[in-house]
């Protein structure tokens, strides 16, 4: 159910900081139309780090109900105190959520037994699949493989987004885990590099305002066509990279307002509006990639046919 593209959703917010319901009921039907395999609610793009508790339960339950069950809903549900975890993750034990994603606890910097006794943990206290997250440029720590191995061992840990962007933690990993142990991708530029590595596909970035060319890529590199991906994915690297040149998810809002594809890019402090010159940059990207930024044909494929 999980493997191939899952978008690392953005949050629609209004010009004061509230969720906007229509632009998050757009983009939800955005993916469902585009074969978007599931969506993550409130990891490090939905800006999760700025949400109370209760909106944080709040917003995951309203992206479960816009769904209308069309796409698995996988909630972000870490946290850098362990404790917090486990009553996020015991919250929404019935919401309906297909899975949660964990991220590593940040600032903390915690030892490897640390790690592996925070995930533990949070697994003896829930009955939901659990994908753990490790992303170190964002929290100061590095999950380890040999500490994966050991949390892989774990009933209900099912898989990893592995964003450290490099490659060679993928054959680390798989030489240690099961064969159904899912291991995902965090960085969209290396994505289709990872794929063809043996990951399962991609929790993206990219995906928020290109989901039609990053479910084909997940598509045919799980079906071993690397070559057709390959072509997909040329038209999108530089979009990749540029998506990351100011803190996420920073320019991709932007990119997404841009599009149509949301009312407004509003960020909650201490994020910010993207820069002038990065705007100039997303804006000739988009332009010279020929991107159909008509509200009509939005939902559909962000790319001119």
């Amino acid at each position: 159910m999980f493997k191939g593209n899952i978008v690392a959703l953005i949050t629609p917010m209004n010009k004061k900081g509230k969720i906007c319901l229509k632009s998050l009921k757009n983009i939800i039907n955005y993916h469902i139309y585009n074969k978007t395999k599931a969506i993550v609610s409130l990891g490090t793009t939905g800006e999760s780090s700025t949400f109370t508790k209760k909106e944080h339960i709040n917003l995951v339950l309203l992206t479960i109900k816009l769904s209308k069950n069309k796409i698995p809903i996988i909630a972000g549900t870490g946290a850098n105190s362990t404790k917090e975890a486990v009553l996020l993750t015991q919250k929404l034990e019935k919401s309906g959520i297909s899975a949660c994603l964990s991220v590593t606890p940040y600032y903390n910097k915690p030892s490897q037994e640390g790690l592996y006794q925070h995930f533990k943990t949070i697994s003896e206290n829930t009955t939901l699949p659990q994908i753990l997250y490790n992303v170190p440029s964002r929290t100061g720590c590095d999950l380890l493989p040999k500490t994966i191995y050991k949390l892989s061992q774990l009933k209900n840990i099912i898989g990893i987004k592995e964003a450290s962007g490099n490659l060679s933690r993928l054959h680390q990993i798989k030489n240690l885990v099961h064969k159904n142990f899912l291991i995902f991708s965090g960085d969209d530029s290396t994505a289709l590099d990872f794929m063809q590595l043996g990951g399962d596909g991609i929790i993206s970035v990219t995906s928020n305002i290109a989901a039609k060319e990053m479910s084909k890529i997940c598509k045919l590199s799980l079906f071993g066509n690397f070559k057709k991906a390959r072509e997909i994915n040329k038209k999108l690297i530089n979009l990749h990279n540029i998506l990351f040149l100011e803190s996420n998810p920073t320019p991709i809002k932007w990119a997404a307002k841009k599009l149509g594809l949301i009312k407004n890019n509003t960020l909650r402090l201490p994020m910010t509006q993207p820069s002038k010159k990065l705007k100039k940059i997303i804006s000739k990207e988009l332009k010279k990639k020929n991107i159909n930024t008509s509200k009509k044909n939005s939902i559909f494929s962000i790319f001119k046919k």
